[in-house]
């Protein structure tokens, strides 16, 4: 790695950001920071991405100028040359923590997250679908994770992604992979492909880590088909954008279907959306959760079980309360059903400051 060692055995940075030969940024505790450390020169650059597209079995070259990477510690690189990008090659590497985070790692920080938690693992545990909706940087991935730790152990699970990333605690995982094409201009393997083909597997429970083209109608019509627990991740501002993009998706498929059965098939397939955001005090939060109720006409119906209301800021840091807003979920009556032990007091309206 070059000059970058350093950076990358300060457990603090989870993002390293390499614009040019003397631009090198960093993110500490959710702020970009300019360091010290400098390349010889744009070949040097170079040097490093084809040392990491080596090790990894991929190409990165003129006629391939961009490609998404992993290091042997599971961090997720993106390398581009030019003439895609025209001041010179970069290097963008989102940083994975030695030790992955889990639940009890989050909950330590508020009271009022273990609320929000149990609202959306208790359901995931007994084989509700959930999205998780964000900005990039704002903790999909690292949320996903923890809500993966409901899956029981008994349970086959199969996680797609397009750079492998996530790292789960139980034994029976397989884990699949994109794959760009070959310097012949074939071998793609689309996350479509490799949805179809995890249905032939036997799978309990499909993760799909990033939801961002027309796998999105694949990954439908699979929770609507038995396969149930499913959990993925989608870029969106809002509980309501992340269905418009997820409508979006599916249309890219390139399948000619109304809206109304696209909804159809959305509301019928994702229980929850928990929307995570990353505050402009660098502390990423769980925003909002919400439950999928219907289809009104064609308007997906939902209902918020929890929110953060922030009040103003203390020094850097965002003042605010985790709200239970004292909606009852739907679920709560299947689950019941099922055996599942919910206490009351887990939706009661009730305010909560963040500690």
């Amino acid at each position: 790695m070059g000059p970058l060692a350093p950076l990358l055995a300060d457990p603090a940075i989870s993002d390293i950001l390499v614009n040019a030969p003397d631009q090198v940024y960093v993110e500490r505790f959710g702020r970009l920071e300019r360091t010290e450390v400098r390349f010889r020169d744009a070949d040097h650059i170079v040097r490093v991405i084809e040392r990491i597209a080596a090790r990894v079995g991929r190409r990165i070259d003129t006629s391939s100028p961009m490609a998404d990477l992993r290091l042997p510690d599971g961090s997720r690189v993106n390398a581009t040359l030019p003439p895609v990008t025209i001041d010179g090659p970069t290097l963008s590497i989102r940083r994975f923590g030695r030790r992955r985070l889990r639940r009890d790692d989050l909950l330590t920080s508020a009271r009022s997250r273990r609320r929000s938690s149990n609202s959306s693992s208790l359901p995931f545990a007994r084989g509700r679908n959930i999205l998780i909706s964000g900005g990039t940087g704002a903790g999909k991935s690292t949320l996903l994770g923890v809500l993966a730790e409901a899956i029981p152990e008994t349970e086959r699970i199969i996680t797609i992604e397009d750079t492998a990333e996530l790292s789960l605690d139980q034994e029976h995982v397989v884990r699949m992979e994109t794959r760009p094409v070959n310097i012949e201009g074939r071998g793609r393997i689309l996350a479509r492909d490799l949805l179809i083909n995890a249905l032939r597997m036997r799978p309990d429970r499909i993760i799909v880590g990033e939801v961002r083209g027309g796998e999105a109608l694949d990954m439908l019509q699979a929770l609507n088909t038995g396969h149930d627990g499913g959990i993925g991740t989608i870029h969106a501002n809002s509980t309501r954008d992340a269905l418009a993009r997820l409508e979006t998706m599916v249309l890219m498929a390139g399948v000619e279907l109304p809206s109304r059965a696209v909804r159809e098939q959305i509301v019928s397939a994702i229980h929850l959306i928990v929307q995570v955001r990353r505050y402009d005090d660098g502390v990423r939060r769980i925003e909002s959760v919400a439950e999928i109720t219907g289809l009104e006409g064609l308007t997906p119906m939902m209902q918020e079980l929890f929110t953060f209301r922030r009040h103003g800021r203390q020094g850097r840091r965002v003042i605010g309360e985790f709200i239970a807003t004292g909606v009852v979920p739907r679920m709560v009556d299947e689950l019941r059903e099922e055996g599942v032990q919910i206490p009351a007091a887990l939706f009661q309206r009730t305010r909560e400051s963040e500690s």
